[in-house]
């Protein structure tokens, strides 16, 4: 069965909605995802969304942002990001987005590789309180429909442009929807690891896609690993000991409880030096400890992460957790210019799946829901501006190439590994 709609977005995380919000409203709009919409990583950040507070710390934070990326960042699309920062609060706030307030005025927090606080947050579950509205008002709009459950298999690609996806439903329908225009935010590639704070589920098939239809990708081995997640001998997704929580004075302990780091180097330096540690102790974690943090502020401000700690036997407030490095964040993807827009004609990308340049070879903390917001609005201002209809493509897809579901992810997932691994080989002998 085909269906033909304006525009396909795939994905329900921060990016995907706010794209969708931002398109005109006399478009209809058909947001597909792999799971429940509520089950993307942009609910499970904690830490919090960057802004520009005034001009006096625009130059400060366009270096936080260089030097933590390795000054291997675009420079433009860091300055675009940055400039547009506060008309995103704005935009987030309206939609009822609640950050934390000092009286008036919003209470801003730091993470490592920031040189002041400039972060916004909600306790400590920022993406959710964010991801969450946007989903409301996404499901308040008649343009709008979420389809559940249904996994992007394929592009629908004629002369080369791109037509719209092919997917399959929770049922094992194939279908395709062709549409003039389709946004790709399909979220990382965590679920190919072992040890990850991603869902399961995000596995970065559309990269594979992408590299089948020869769409430029870069940087696929620039991945992130966060340096606090709670240790467990347990198997499944890590769970996440946000970066405010050494912004706001935790410290990290070796296995004789004594303090060996800067807990606010950048993260990719800073899990070397956890690596490096856990190795001379002999240890499979560190101790992370909150002692510095006054227990009201523990539980006013991470009320998630001490929940948590309780669950797993752990009183943050009065011991040390244990915490070991777990791949977080992707910094490379399908490449996208400013605009968000793909090598292929009528296929733009954006968050985690695409790569404008921002974050360089390591993300700054709180960067990610920021620059996801700023280059999705962008992709729908250039949607908007150069709309243009595409007919229904005339060829018949060929659906039979999809019988074999499982063996094609597997495919998928096989191809985005092999790749990183080149890639990472290539450059080591460079």
């Amino acid at each position: 069965m085909n269906r033909h709609t304006d525009i396909v977005i795939v994905g329900t995380g921060a990016a995907g909605l706010f794209c969708a919000l931002k398109l005109p409203q006399d478009k209809q709009i058909i947001i597909v995802t792999k799971e429940d919409a509520e089950r993307s990583d942009s609910f499970l950040a904690q830490g919090g969304i960057c802004v520009l507070k005034d001009e006096s710390d625009y130059n400060q934070y366009f270096e936080d942002t260089m030097r933590a990326g390795h000054y291997e960042n675009r420079k433009e699309s860091v300055e675009l990001m940055i400039r547009m920062s506060p008309h995103i609060i704005e935009e987030l706030v309206e939609f009822g987005v609640e950050f934390e307030h000092d009286g008036q005025d919003f209470l801003y927090t730091r993470e490592g590789g920031h040189s002041e606080p400039r972060i916004l947050f909600h306790a400590d579950v920022t993406g959710k309180e964010i991801t969450s509205k946007l989903l409301e008002r996404v499901r308040e709009r008649k343009n709008i429909s979420v389809m559940e459950h249904c996994v992007m298999l394929d592009l629908w690609e004629e002369e080369q442009t791109c037509h719209g996806v092919v997917i399959e439903r929770e049922d094992g329908t194939i279908d395709t929807l062709t549409c003039d225009y389709t946004v790709l935010a399909c979220g990382g590639l965590g679920g190919l690891y072992q040890h990850s704070t991603n869902f399961r589920h995000i596995t970065g098939d559309a990269l594979a896609i992408a590299m089948n239809h020869n769409i430029r990708l870069e940087h696929l081995h620039y991945i992130q690993i966060h340096p606090t997640t709670l240790y467990s001998k347990e198997p499944g997704r890590r769970f996440l000991i946000s970066e405010s929580v050494r912004g706001e004075g935790a410290i990290l302990l070796n296995k004789n409880k004594e303090r060996f780091v800067d807990e606010l180097l950048p993260r990719d330096l800073l899990t070397k030096e956890v690596h490096k540690q856990m190795k001379k102790d002999d240890m499979p974690f560190v101790w992370l400890s909150m002692e510095p943090i006054p227990k009201d502020e523990i539980i006013g401000h991470f009320p998630n992460i001490y929940q948590r700690c309780l669950e797993e036997g752990y009183d943050c407030t009065k011991e040390c957790i244990p915490v070991v490095p777990a791949q977080h964040y992707f910094m490379g993807g399908i490449w996208v210019d400013e605009d968000s827009h793909t090598s292929m004609p009528h296929l733009y990308a954006v968050g985690e799946t695409s790569c404008n340049g921002v974050h360089g070879r390591n993300r700054l903390a709180s960067n990610s829901l920021l620059e996801s917001l700023v280059f999705s609005e962008r992709a729908a201002d250039q949607i908007a501006d150069q709309y243009k209809s595409l007919k229904e493509p005339v060829g018949n897809f060929d659906l039979s190439r999809y019988e074999k579901i499982e063996e094609l992810k597997e495919n998928y997932r096989n191809q985005i590994l092999n790749e990183i691994e080149r890639e990472r080989k290539a450059q080591s002998h460079e």
